[in-house]
């Protein structure tokens, strides 16, 4: 058995878009938030810097914890491949320090292809992880938080 891994994630917004990785897999197109797994000896903050730098290229100042989620894959879609995965994954407001319009990370996730500005309108449209971002996302536009930080094993 894996021990559980904790994962920090960046939830980058700018106006109505929020900044995502661009994934594929057997099933198609996948959106994810940039970020990855926590480090020995490395906080929160520092593995979110890290990972937006190997993922999208670009330096990020991380703000509050917004959204604490787990995933027990066993208990979700891709149960037969991630069966014994247990993630804990924290979401911190981020934005970007450094000017420029480029996204090259040096060291991408092996599903990732691409970094996109994707409308909060268009979120609901599209397959994103974790689902449970959505809703708070859409609604707030200038998003703050939802009102419950931690959401427990969802989608």
């Amino acid at each position: 058995m894996k021990p559980i891994r904790n994962s920090a994630k960046a939830v980058i917004m700018d106006q109505d878009r929020v900044l995502l990785t661009r994934n594929v897999d057997h099933l198609g197109e996948f959106f994810l938030f940039p970020g990855g797994g926590q480090e020995k000896g490395e906080t929160l903050a520092q593995a979110v810097v890290r990972e937006c730098l190997e993922e999208i290229g670009r330096t990020v100042a991380v703000g509050d914890l917004l959204h604490v989620r787990e995933y027990i894959g066993s208990n979700h879609e891709f149960a037969a491949e991630d069966g014994d995965i247990h993630q804990v994954e924290f979401y911190f407001e981020c934005r970007l320090t450094d000017q420029g319009d480029s996204f090259e990370g040096h060291r991408p996730d092996d599903y990732q292809v691409g970094v996109e500005w994707v409308k909060l309108s268009s979120l609901g449209d599209v397959r994103i992880y974790p689902r449970s971002l959505v809703e708070p996302l859409a609604k707030r536009r200038g998003y703050s938080g939802p009102s419950r930080v931690y959401v427990g094993d969802t989608n």
